[in-house]
């Protein structure tokens, strides 16, 4: 009896280390489009795994650190035609993983977080720059880690204002996002002292983007349309939709300098960024994938590595104690840019600084010295709190 009791216990010790021994699992979803926007330049084609492939990266980096606090982390993509259900195939990913990289369209991701609320199903968008998401259409299961279009607009803005370029001639594209960049730069200009001298719309009449006479028909079209402008410091090119930004440096009318959507872009992110220790990430991701970092990319990057950061600091995998995490005080993450980044708590908005660049240089570094803010400088790029609309629900 005795030595019945003595081995039952002992299974018990055994069978109670090899629990304790398992690790957490954390799963972690990826729903995103199918298919790779067009672009202009050829070399600036998206891959495949545009986006998908910085998770990848964080996922890594989440075990490397998650194996020391028994934490296991998973990656599961999902990709939507156009036309597919979106709800859908959202329910379905959230059904086995709580917490979901979303690089979707606004609509689609409005229709996703919708679709998922009830099931406790917490979204990180890292593709939708639309402002209206973090505003009117906010929702308190979305973190948003791509910057909106007027938090690039000020950061661009802040750099032309600094270097005293305040007149600014506005060209807009003819498609619908076209016009909200477009908003995001009459706002910028209205908030930091530049002046827009006039604006011209550029008309998408379709037809080959790439012909055997296309230099030479641009060449002589550009200058066209250029001329005959009001005195301006610098070119803004509104062109979400990739129809003529990168058709306007060094074939404009007057010798001006191009921002926006081509010549000096801001961005969240750039294969040239080598400071506050960016090379170590950047040489990382190319050993990976055999290819540069994009905005996409480490956008999905920071948005695992955050729920990483979280389970690891709250040691837990549950949505609702990471989420509390994520929007307390007492969260941060390092992004590579000179500062901590934080999320605004009213949008759910991840503050972050914005990069200047060139396509080859970082450029600059917005928010500029100068502009102030009580809370944080990063604050003075996009919509900030007395200004916002958002109600979180």
């Amino acid at each position: 009896m005795i030595r019945w009791l003595i081995g039952a216990i002992s299974l018990c010790a055994v069978t109670s280390s090899a629990l304790a021994a398992e690790p957490l699992t954390i799963s972690i979803g990826y729903l995103g489009q199918a298919g790779i926007k067009a672009t202009l330049s050829l070399v600036e084609l998206p891959s495949e795994n545009d986006g998908i492939a910085g998770a990848r990266l964080a996922i890594e980096d989440n075990n490397t650190t998650g194996k020391f606090l028994k934490q296991q982390f998973g990656l599961e993509e999902v990709r939507v035609k156009e036309g597919d259900d979106v709800a859908g195939a959202a329910r379905d990913l959230a059904g086995r993983n709580t917490f979901i990289i979303a690089d979707l369209p606004p609509d689609a991701l409005l229709q996703a977080a919708d679709a998922v609320r009830d099931r406790g199903g917490i979204l990180f968008n890292v593709g939708a720059v639309d402002d209206r998401l973090r505003e009117a259409d906010c929702r308190a299961n979305v973190i948003h880690i791509a910057p909106t279009r007027s938090m690039l607009a000020d950061a661009l803005a802040q750099y032309l204002v600094w270097k005293q370029w305040k007149r600014w001639l506005l060209v807009v594209g003819s498609h619908d996002d076209d016009r909200l960049e477009a908003d995001a730069y009459r706002r910028a200009a209205a908030r930091f002292g530049a002046k827009i001298v006039q604006e011209r719309v550029f008309e998408d009449t379709g037809g080959a983007r790439r012909t055997d006479s296309g230099v030479t028909l641009i060449q002589r079209q550009i200058p066209v349309f250029t001329q005959q402008a009001p005195a301006y410091d610098v070119m803004i090119a509104a062109d979400e939709s990739e129809v003529f930004a990168s058709y306007l440096p060094y074939r404009t009318w007057d010798p001006r300098p191009v921002a926006g959507s081509a010549g000096l872009v801001p961005t969240s992110w750039h294969a040239s960024q080598d400071q506050w220790g960016a090379v170590q990430i950047q040489n990382r991701f190319t050993k990976l994938n055999a290819r540069r970092m994009t905005a996409r990319d480490m956008q999905a990057w920071l948005a695992t590595r955050m729920i990483g950061e979280a389970a690891s600091r709250t040691n837990s995998g549950d949505g609702k104690a990471i989420l509390a995490f994520l929007k307390s005080p007492d969260f941060s993450i390092a992004g590579f840019k000179g500062q901590r980044l934080t999320i605004r708590d009213w949008n759910l908005q991840l503050r972050q600084p914005i990069l200047l660049v060139d396509g080859r240089m970082v450029i600059s570094v917005s928010p500029q010295d100068g502009f102030l803010h009580q809370v944080s400088e990063l604050d003075t790029l996009g919509i900030d709190r007395p200004e916002s609309k958002c109600r979180l629900q």
